[in-house]
Formats: structure tokens, C-alpha cells, sequence
């Protein structure tokens, strides 16, 4: 009998909560029994924006290209995806993973890029999550919360774009949608709640 899923996705727009909520979720299951590790799975988005705007340019996409853009954030992802399903396997710790391959064909979306079918075709080796959950907020409020991280910046459209994206993927069916835009601490409940009736079910 499995105690817990052993592969926990947290997805959702950029502002959505998902880093926070994964270390804290890592952080819970392992305080209560079920050893977890937190994973962030990133594509280099952030890094890359960083890298061009320094040499004056926009974004990633004026410094590599749509397309050069679209392959080197596939790869990278598949890079540390494929680290984080290693060191769960060598360590039989649950894996509470911050993004996934999902995120990649999302964003792919959004942006209106090509790209997505060879993402599929480089992470099909890649395990199906046993839970993924998608933080819902809406596009405004996460734009707010993104900017008030003092890092950057997100266009409120294209946070609406991206949540479109999401919820048009064929597998979107199967993610267990949750309300972010409530308090964090309502949220984090949410979570721990749904785990532990999954976990019941399963008994």
C-alpha cells in the first residue's frame, strides 16, 4: 500500500504561489511521516531575459530567436526534470516538484511558438504525476504578486494567455484545480487536505 503519491506536481502562472507552496508542502510531509524533497524544475526563462536585457535587448526571444529560445528552454527543463526523477528514484523520497513538463507546453502555447510536439517527444520518457496540482489566480492578482517580489515583471495578458494555455492542454482534465487566490494559509490547508483524502481513498 502506498502511503503517499510519490510525484506531486504544483503548476500554475507565474505569481500563482507555486514555489512557496511546494517547499512548504515538501517541508509538511516530512515533518508528518512521508520523507518528500522539493524539486524546482525551471526552463532558464528568467536567466536568459536577464542575459539579453543586459546586452539591450528585450527578451530571450531577440537574443536566441523564437526558435533558439523554445529549444534551449525544452532542454533545459528536460535537464532538470530528468536530474529530479533520478534523485527520487535513488532516494524513494516523495517528490514535491515546483513546475513540470506541462509548464513547458503551456508557456509554448502562450507565447505562440512552435516547438510543442518535439517538447512531447523529449518528455515522454518522463513519469506521470500521481497528483498534479493547478493554482488557480487570476491574471491581475498575479501580476500584482510578481511585482511585488521586486524581481520583475509580468503583462497581466500574458498570465491570462498562459492560464489559457494551461487549461486548454489535454491533460488539464486530470489536475486537481485550487483556488490560490485565497490566503496562503488556506491554500497550503487545501493542498494537505486533498493529499490526505487521496490518501484515505487509497487505504
Amino acid at each position: 500500500m502506498r502511503l503517499m503519491p510519490k510525484l506531486i506536481i504544483l503548476t500554475g502562472v507565474d505569481g500563482a504561489g507555486k514555489t512557496t507552496l511546494a517547499h512548504w508542502l515538501a517541508d509538511e510531509l516530512t515533518a508528518t511521516g512521508t520523507p518528500a524533497r522539493y524539486f524546482k524544475n525551471a526552463a532558464g526563462r528568467r536567466i536568459v531575459n536577464r542575459v539579453a536585457q543586459r546586452l539591450g535587448l528585450r527578451d530571450g526571444g531577440r537574443l536566441l530567436g523564437r526558435h533558439g529560445r523554445v529549444v534551449a528552454e525544452t532542454l533545459c527543463r528536460w535537464v532538470t526534470i530528468a536530474r529530479a526523477i533520478l534523485l527520487t528514484v535513488v532516494t524513494r523520497r516523495t517528490a514535491v516538484m515546483d513546475r513540470y513538463t506541462y509548464c513547458q507546453y503551456a508557456m509554448i502555447r502562450a507565447r505562440g511558438d512552435r516547438g510543442e510536439r518535439i517538447a512531447r517527444a523529449l518528455y515522454t520518457t518522463f513519469p506521470r504525476p500521481d497528483i498534479t496540482f493547478y493554482l488557480a489566480v487570476p491574471a491581475q492578482e498575479a501580476a500584482r504578486r510578481v511585482e511585488a517580489r521586486g524581481r520583475d515583471l509580468e503583462d497581466p495578458a500574458h498570465l491570462a494567455a498562459y492560464d489559457d494555455a494551461y487549461r486548454a492542454l489535454s491533460e488539464f482534465d486530470d489536475f486537481v484545480v485550487i483556488d490560490a487566490s485565497a490566503p496562503q494559509h488556506l491554500v497550503a490547508r487545501a493542498l494537505r487536505e486533498h493529499l490526505d483524502s487521496t490518501h484515505q481513498g487509497q487505504a
